[in-house]
């Protein structure tokens, strides 16, 4: 069974709920090395059990930039007339998402949830970036993990929009054994490596991270900050 955590929680007060109480879109965004469909069932789950209409939006999370593949989100967003919607990415899809408003800051009005996003880093990323032709398939890691993370300029996207961060503790992946993650991670990314300093809201679950992508629980909970701006605590 999933739980959320109560340590390690920051909070603060949502920014506008009623302004944003309208808002009946979500744009589900993939992680690295994953295909489009990975958040089908984030899309299904968001439509059959709380009302929203969810989209999803497919990049070149391999061979584009951070900043090609932010500026790629915002012309969809345009091009679909979504400026009233919120945003949930899973992985990196959290870190494009927060890139994008960092450099198109009124692209979207509403939400952002990051389910096990690498916000201040990642010693994945860094071993996928020392291995051979590491240029031809690393370039979003390098640019917007690695050499300069969301922590470093996502401070003005949380002080215009709500930014909710799920981070996982179940470690199955290679992603720890390779990195040599030693402290809660989600065998991939360290709970650590998700702590968006100024984010509106952080909550902690017993999930891996390709399980995020799946859990009801997760879901639910990505579901309630974006109606919210917060996590459901028991």
């Amino acid at each position: 069974m999933t739980t959320a955590r109560t340590e390690n929680q920051t909070t603060r007060q949502s920014g506008a709920p009623d302004a944003l109480a309208d808002i009946d879109t979500v744009v589900c965004l993939h992680g690295y090395a994953w295909p489009g469909p990975a958040t089908y069932l984030i899309k299904r789950r968001l439509e059959t059990e709380h009302g929203w209409r969810a989209l999803m939006f497919s990049y070149r999370s391999l061979r584009r930039s951070i900043d090609d593949n932010a500026e790629s989100l915002a012309e969809f967003l345009q091009s679909h007339g979504l400026e009233r919607t919120h945003l949930l990415g899973h992985s990196l899809g959290g870190v494009v998402a927060l890139r994008m408003l960092a450099t198109t800051p009124n692209a979207v009005q509403g939400r952002i949830v990051c389910l096990g996003s690498p916000l201040t880093g990642s010693r994945a990323a860094e071993v996928v970036n020392t291995l051979d032709f590491a240029d031809l398939f690393s370039s979003s890691l390098k640019a917007g993990v690695i050499d300069a993370s969301a922590n470093d300029w996502g401070r003005e996207v949380c002080a215009t929009h709500d930014v909710g961060v799920i981070a996982g503790t179940v470690g199955r992946g290679l992603g720890r054994i390779v990195a040599g993650i030693r402290e809660a991670n989600d065998g991939t990314i360290a709970v650590s490596e998700t702590r968006l300093e100024a984010a509106t809201d952080h909550l902690v679950m017993d999930v891996s991270h390709n399980r995020l992508l799946s859990s009801p629980a997760v879901i639910d909970q990505a579901a309630t900050f974006l109606s919210k701006g917060r996590f459901q605590r028991s």
